[in-house]
C-alpha cells in the first residue's frame, strides 16, 4: 500500500489550455479520496497524470515515496478502472481477469489463486465462464473491478466507474465498493461528477473547478462549511439558497436585513453586504412573517416535498418540507401559485463575501 503526493501538478494542452492548475494534494496510506466537480473541472485528468496516461507539464507526483512523473503506467504498481469498463470481448471473464496478471508472468496457480479470490469478493464466482456480451452493466462493472484487484495494486484509480449504471443499480454498486473497501484495504482514488457518491465514499473530498481545488475536507466538513460559494452551491441536494443581505447595528444589536425580513444575528466578522447561504432543509414554513413568496413550482419526492418560491425582491427560494405530517388543510395551503411565509434556522447560516464569494466565516455562531 501507498500514500499518493501531488507537489504543484500542472497540465497545460497544446494551444495553451490549462486543464490542472498548481495541484497540491497529499494522500494517506489507505486512504478513500474522492476528487469531484462538473465536467471539463480536471479531475479526471489529474486521474490520468497519477496513472502516467498523461504527461505532466509541471510539478511532480510521488507514489509510495517514489517520483513517478517518468515512470510507465506498468511500472507505478496502480490499477485503473474506467468508465467504460474495457473489456476483451472476446475473452471470458476469466480471461479478462487473468490477463494483466499473464502478461507479467505471474505463475498459473497464483493467477487461479488470485482470479477465484477476486470473484468470490465481487460476487461474480459463477459469471467465470461467460464473456462480456452475456453480462449485465453491473456485472460488466464487477469484473472490471476484479481484473484491477488480482493485481493486487498500491493505489487503486477509478474513473467515474459508476456513470454508466441507472439509478438503482448505481446505488446498489456504491455499496458495494464501500464493502469493497473494507476487504482490500488499499490506497483509493475515485473520480466522480456525482456529489452523492463523493459524500458517501470518500474519507476526504477534494473539489475541483476550472483545474483549481476549491476545497479539501471531510464530507461533513464541506457541507458543514462550504470554502465558498462553488462549494456551498455544488454540495447538497437540492442546492444551498442564496440572496443578497446587509448587515447593520440598531440600538447596539447586529441586524441582518434579507428577503424582505430582518432578524438579530451575532457574529461581529459579518459586516455590510454579503450574500447569504441557507440550505432547502433550514427554511421553515410559518404562519405569517416579513419573508414570502410565490409557490411556482412543488416536486413531490416521496418523503419530503420541495418548494420553490419566489419571492417580491424576485428571488428563489427552495424548502425542503417534510410530508409524514402534512394535513390536508397543509397540503391545500402549499399548492402551486399561493403565498407562503417562511423563515431561517440562524444557527445555519452562512455568509459569503459578495465580491470574493469565499465564505467569511469557519463555523456558524449565530443564535
Amino acid at each position: 500500500m501507498a500514500s499518493v503526493v501531488l507537489k504543484g501538478v500542472k497540465k497545460i494542452y497544446k494551444g495553451g489550455f490549462t486543464a490542472v492548475k498548481n495541484f497540491d494534494l497529499e494522500i494517506n496510506d489507505k486512504e478513500f479520496v474522492v476528487f469531484v466537480g462538473p465536467s471539463g473541472c480536471g479531475k479526471s485528468t489529474t486521474l490520468r497524470m497519477v496513472a502516467g496516461l498523461e504527461d505532466i507539464t509541471e510539478g511532480d507526483i510521488y507514489i509510495g515515496g517514489r517520483r513517478v512523473n517518468d515512470a510507465e503506467p506498468k511500472d507505478r504498481d496502480i490499477a485503473m478502472v474506467f468508465q467504460n469498463y474495457a473489456l476483451y470481448p472476446h475473452m471470458s471473464v476469466y480471461e479478462n481477469m487473468a490477463f494483466g496478471l499473464t502478461l507479467r508472468r505471474v505463475k498459473r496457480d497464483e493467477i487461479h489463486r488470485r482470479v477465484l479470490e477476486a470473484a468470490e469478493i465481487l460476487g461474480i464466482s459463477d459469471l467465470l465462464a461467460r464473456t462480456p456480451r452475456a453480462l449485465s452493466g453491473g456485472q460488466r462493472q464487477r469484473v472490471a473491478i476484479g481484473r484491477a484487484i488480482v493485481r493486487v495494486p498500491q493505489v487503486f484509480l477509478m474513473d467515474e466507474p459508476l456513470s454508466n449504471l441507472d439509478a438503482k443499480l448505481r446505488n446498489q454498486m456504491r455499496a458495494e465498493i464501500m464493502q469493497l473497501r473494507e476487504k482490500i484495504n488499499t490506497t483509493f482514488i475515485y473520480v466522480t461528477h456525482d456529489q452523492t457518491e463523493a459524500m458517501t465514499l470518500g474519507d476526504r473530498i477534494v473539489i475541483m473547478r476550472d483545474g483549481v481545488i476549491q476545497q479539501v475536507g471531510t464530507p461533513q466538513e464541506v457541507f458543514d462549511t462550504p470554502a465558498n460559494i462553488f462549494v456551498a452551491g455544488f454540495i447538497g441536494s437540492p442546492p444551498m439558497n442564496f440572496f443578497k443581505g446587509i448587515v447593520t447595528e440598531k440600538g447596539g444589536k447586529q441586524i441582518l436585513s434579507v428577503c424582505g425580513g430582518e432578524m438579530q444575528i451575532k457574529d461581529p466578522s459579518v459586516k455590510g453586504e454579503v450574500t447569504v447561504g441557507i440550505r432547502p432543509e433550514h427554511v421553515y414554513l410559518t404562519e405569517k412573517g416579513s419573508m414570502c413568496g410565490e409557490i411556482i413550482v412543488s416536486e413531490m419526492m416521496g418523503s419530503e416535498l420541495h418548494l420553490h418560491l419566489k419571492t417580491a425582491e424576485d428571488g428563489r427560494v427552495i424548502i425542503r418540507v417534510p410530508t409524514l405530517d402534512l394535513s390536508e388543510s397543509d397540503k391545500e395551503r402549499l399548492s402551486l401559485h399561493n403565498t407562503v411565509s417562511f423563515g431561517f434556522r440562524k444557527q445555519a447560516l452562512h455568509f459569503f463575501d459578495p465580491v470574493t464569494g469565499e465564505n467569511t466565516l469557519k463555523k456558524s455562531s449565530h443564535n
